[in-house]
Order: structure tokens, then sequence, then C-alpha cells
């Protein structure tokens, strides 16, 4: 009886951390996936500031739109 309890518990955290990984691994593919293009004031609400790259015009660096091209 107390083999079946533990052995539940076990499986019942096991599959808790499994899902809570993939859900992370979602939010961080979403998260880090470029948008077309934002807007300055996009930019600076997500958490980045606007820099220019040579010869790519201007980007958003850091924050929820990283890597996105400025409109």
């Amino acid at each position: 009886m107390r083999i079946r309890r533990s052995l539940g518990l076990a499986i019942a955290t096991a599959t808790l951390t499994g899902l809570s990984l993939a859900g992370a691994a979602a939010a961080a593919a979403q998260i880090s996936t470029p948008q077309d293009s934002v807007t300055p004031e996009q930019c600076q609400q997500g958490g980045g500031t606007v820099s220019s790259r040579p010869y790519a015009g201007q980007y958003c660096s850091g924050g929820s739109f990283s890597n996105s091209p400025i409109e």
C-alpha cells in the first residue's frame, strides 16, 4: 500500500515537472522571435532601447521586441 502511494506521488511529480518545462520552453520561444517591425514606442514599452546597426537601420535592442526592426 505504501509503495503504491509513493509510486503515484513520483509519477504525479514527474508529470507536473514535465508540463512546467514544456510551458517555459514555449514561453521562451514566443518571446525570442522577432516581430515584423515595431515602433520606437513599442520597443521602449517592452523594455528595450532603439539602436542602429551599420547598413541595417534601426533595431530594438533588448526587452520583449529584441532584434525587431524599427518602422
